[in-house]
């Protein structure tokens, strides 16, 4: 495989992280919006939780200053070394790039995206995300580990027969 063909595949693996990434923020806020009400508990997980909410943040935080998506400067610079005018490379590129790429003036996405990140802070206090906590029983309860006594003997923690 030659040079550009390698900077190609490796653009369509960044373009494909994008969708990726812009599918987590919007699904992200679907799911959390819908098992609120379904009552599902792991939308309530706080780890799931702070990552959706840096997602967007970034995306909100880039959009006020003006800045390109690194995913999608890198990309572009890969395409360009590998001799690319345009998106039409390949099948990946071409379709994921007509679902992520619209025209639209600057203040249209700046918006939008602020919008929406006022719309997934506003999840935080409607579903409200678990404690963080430092240990739990299984995953999926919200019980904590008992430290055991200083003087406790192992067969005593796990109530084991002598």
């Amino acid at each position: 495989m030659d040079r550009s063909a390698i900077l190609r595949v490796i653009a369509d693996i960044l373009l494909t992280t994008h969708a990726a990434f812009v599918a987590f923020v919007i699904l992200g806020l679907l799911l959390i919006v819908c098992g609120g009400f379904r009552r599902w508990h792991w939308i309530r997980n706080p780890w799931f939780r702070m990552l959706h909410l840096a997602a967007i943040g970034v995306v909100v935080v880039q959009a006020w200053f003006g800045v390109i998506c690194p995913l999608t400067t890198w990309e572009m610079s890969l395409r360009e070394q590998a001799g690319d005018q345009t998106y039409g490379g390949t099948f990946v590129a071409h379709w994921l790039q007509k679902l992520l790429y619209y025209e639209a003036p600057p203040w249209v996405f700046v918006s939008c995206y602020t919008l929406f990140g006022l719309a997934v802070v506003s999840t935080w206090f409607a579903f409200r995300p678990r404690p963080f906590r430092a240990s739990t029983v299984r995953a999926g309860h919200d019980k904590t580990l008992k430290k055991p006594e200083p003087n406790q003997t192992l067969s005593k923690i796990a109530k084991l027969p002598p």
